[in-house]
């Protein structure tokens, strides 16, 4: 070996190499070893507990979505290092997602608000927590001048002890204003339920269906309880007489990519489709007797011709799609976002559930949910109506404070709604983050909260698998930064302001907690414990059970005509705003792992895209790559085309996530938010905002771009490279 080696560079290679290693992930090769010290603190008081090099786990529960998985946390020496199912949690039986993998890198992500911020001079500045304080005093403490109704809540789905305290800060400042935002929700589905079966919940068993006719359901995705039914599907998938899956979408989802059948239908006529099932089961002997007197004569209506023009599905796939669901049973038929997400959603959306009715599935794989006793805990669950309902609010000045928690509705919200010039003329925002998201850049008050691994707090999931029980949450460490606050001991404060007499005495959200868990102890074996010990085994399970009220189904069907949207020559196509596990809304766009974690179908990595058919492309002369404009009434945004067979011809698809502002250095900057262009129509029935509705037309730029991909080809170019077998020959040669 020849060649000379500096002193600096012997001391990269060998002396501290491993700090060298890690240096060189994260800083430029002209930063010195000198430069990117960092200080390593000994650990030399440990717990007594603590056997060094020894992990320890904690239970806890998951929010990374609002399924509220239970999971388990490996702590060694003080740090988080893993989490994994909790085995015992009836929502996830021990298995997690991609997104709850990553709740560690949120965690110990670099771009964390380490300090409460206040506008000065039009720009946000590091403060203390005394100035923050004196700020909050000032505007919402016992001495403030308040009118009624001026102050108002938005966060996201919110649940549990927390929901009780926000509750309790509104009644204490004389207002009832909580806008709960999601903009991935299936509260569409909820009002149908609600109203045909009278339980807003209820429990689905795919496992032990023979058949699943979803429409657009993405429920090993984004949909409801994605873990939770991800399992079931799989025990559905082993049993001994194996389930089948037809998924009918305009896009194909994470769920259409393991169908036995998947349909492309032209986007919003999914409730077409629906009636015409139930037309073609009345004339082939499925009895209609569940049904209003004049349902034959609606129905009648959706001949099979008629439902095939309308949606693009040969009468062919019609009638398989009919023959499985007469001759499989018990099956159970969903719908998901696609669908809710129409201006006739409910309408379709019963017309959905309308089939489960027919087929005897009410009882069979669609059962009654438990009504939850404590009804100051449920899940407030989060939609797009507050959404618009909120940027109406403030548009119109109807409040003086608005505090922000779980949401970035400066993010989500289509701009036909103007919610950013509408939220600029609030006097007053304060917004209670772990990041610099763009909801939190245009307040006057950043309140720094800690990680969900850092933090107390309880979890009632609105989809009760299972038994119903509260969700633990506790911290599994220590803070990692001394300024950040627990989101419960930042509500405590502020009802201390308003309320010290009774809530002046708790330290924390902790004490208050260890307080109120004394009267959620129930009969039998819990009612002998002592409170300490009440506590401590609740702590270690992760949970508590709650005895709920059985519901009783009551089946109120109907049946409301569907026509098939209007075709519009200035906007051909249908814009497509798909969510996906990962990214999920844009919430998780911040972590690499996740940017870097391929699309489930199209395997594409970092960046925005739009999916397109090549017959359409074809016709534009669009080809893989090309940079092309998509034009609503209400904007437009530029992507890359990636041709694919997986999304229907009059619609082009764009996932969620991407488009961010603000929002750290892993998300800013980064692709386009395909929610912007989204025009504000919403389903007449249930006022939630119809997302999937929007008519865009595309042209092209002079522009072609690499995309990012895991992969190169999705075909065989006709080598017979992947050998095939049918599933019954399969079983006949099983072992052989």
């Amino acid at each position: 070996m020849s060649g000379k080696l500096n002193r600096r560079d012997f001391l990269k290679a060998l002396g501290l190499g491993g700090t060298a290693t890690l240096a060189g992930c994260d800083m430029p090769t002209t930063v010195t070893l000198e430069e990117g010290k960092e200080d390593v603190v000994s650990y030399l008081l440990p717990e007594e507990y603590v056997i060094p090099g020894v992990g320890v786990t904690y239970a806890s529960t998951c929010t990374q979505c609002n399924a509220g998985c239970g999971v388990h946390g490996r702590v060694r020496e003080g740090r988080v290092l893993k989490v994994e199912g909790h085995p015992d949690s009836p929502i996830n039986a021990g298995k997690t997602c991609q997104m709850g993998q990553a709740l560690v890198q949120a965690h110990y992500n670099p771009d964390r608000i380490k300090s409460p911020m206040v506008r000065e001079g039009g720009s946000l500045v590091p403060a203390t927590w005394e100035k923050a304080q004196a700020l909050l005093d000032e505007k919402l403490g016992s001495k403030a001048n308040l009118a009624a109704g001026r102050v108002a809540w938005l966060t996201g789905t919110v649940s549990g002890h927390q929901r009780a305290l926000i509750t309790n800060h509104l009644e204490s400042v004389g207002s009832n204003h909580h806008f709960a935002v999601e903009v991935v929700n299936t509260n569409v589905w909820s009002a149908v339920s609600r109203d045909m079966l009278d339980d807003p919940q209820p429990q689905i068993s795919l496992d032990k269906a023979k058949l699943i006719l979803s429409f657009g359901a993405d429920f090993m995705g984004t949909w409801q309880s994605p873990v939770h039914f991800a399992g079931q599907f799989s025990r559905m998938r082993t049993a001994a007489d194996r389930g089948a899956l037809i998924q009918v979408e305009s896009k194909m989802s994470m769920t259409g990519g393991s169908a036995d059948l998947w349909v492309a239908i032209r986007p919003g006529t999914e409730g077409i489709l629906a009636l015409g099932l139930a037309n073609y089961l009345i004339a082939n002997g499925v009895s209609s007797a569940s049904l209003p007197g004049d349902a034959r004569d609606k129905l009648a209506a959706y001949d099979m011709q008629k439902v095939s023009n309308a949606t693009g599905v040969s009468t062919a796939t019609i009638e398989r799609i009919g023959k499985a669901l007469k001759n499989r049973a018990p099956s159970v038929v969903l719908a998901g976002a696609a669908v809710e997400g129409q201006v006739n959603g409910y309408e379709a959306v019963s017309a959905i559930m309308l089939l489960n009715v027919m087929l005897g599935n009410i009882g069979q794989t669609i059962l009654p949910s438990g009504k939850f006793p404590l009804q100051q805990l449920e899940a407030k669950v989060g939609g797009t109506r507050d959404l618009a309902a909120f940027a109406q609010a403030a548009a119109q000045k109807q409040f003086d404070v608005v505090l922000v928690h779980g949401a970035n509705p400066v993010f989500t919200a289509p701009a036909s709604l103007k919610l950013d010039e509408a939220l600029a003329s609030v006097p007053f925002k304060v917004v209670m983050t772990q990041f610099p998201d763009e909801t939190a850049m245009m307040a006057d008050l950043v309140l720094p909260v800690s990680s969900t691994l850092e933090d107390w707090g309880t979890h009632v999931a609105a989809y009760q698998a299972g038994a119903s029980n509260i969700s633990i949450q506790q911290p599994l460490m220590e803070p990692l930064y001394d300024q950040t606050r627990g989101f419960g001991d930042i509500v405590i404060s502020m009802l201390a302001m308003r309320n010290a007499a009774q809530y002046g005495s708790f330290k924390d959200y902790y004490g208050y907690l260890r307080n109120v868990f004394a009267n959620l102890k129930g009969a039998g074996a819990t009612a002998s414990l002592s409170p300490d010990e009440f506590w401590n085994n609740s702590l270690q399970a992760g949970m508590i059970k709650i005895d709920s009220t059985p519901r009783k189904h009551t089946v109120k069907a109907s049946i409301a005509a569907i026509d098939a949207p209007a075709a519009d020559a200035n906007f051909p196509l249908t814009l497509i705003p798909s969510a996906r596990m990962g990214l999920f809304d844009g919430r998780h766009a911040n972590l690499p792992w996740l940017q870097e974690s391929p699309d489930q179908i199209a395997k594409v990595v970092w960046g925005s895209w739009a999916e397109i058919h090549p017959s359409t492309a074809s016709k534009m002369g669009i080809t893989h790559g090309d940079v092309i404009r998509i034009e609503s009434e209400a904007g437009g945004i530029e992507a890359r085309a990636y041709l694919t067979n997986t999304v229907h011809a009059d619609a082009i698809a764009v996932p969620l996530g991407q488009g961010h502002t603000e929002y750290g250095r892993y998300a800013k900057g980064r692709g386009v938010n395909p929610l912007k262009i989204v025009k504000a129509a919403v389903d007449a029935k249930t006022g939630e905002l119809a997302l999937f509705a929007t008519r865009v037309k595309v042209s092209k730029t002079n522009k072609n771009e690499i995309i990012l991909r895991l992969g190169h080809s999705d075909t065989q170019h006709g080598r017979r490279l992947v050998r095939t077998v049918s599933v019954d020959a399969l079983k006949r040669t099983k072992g052989a």
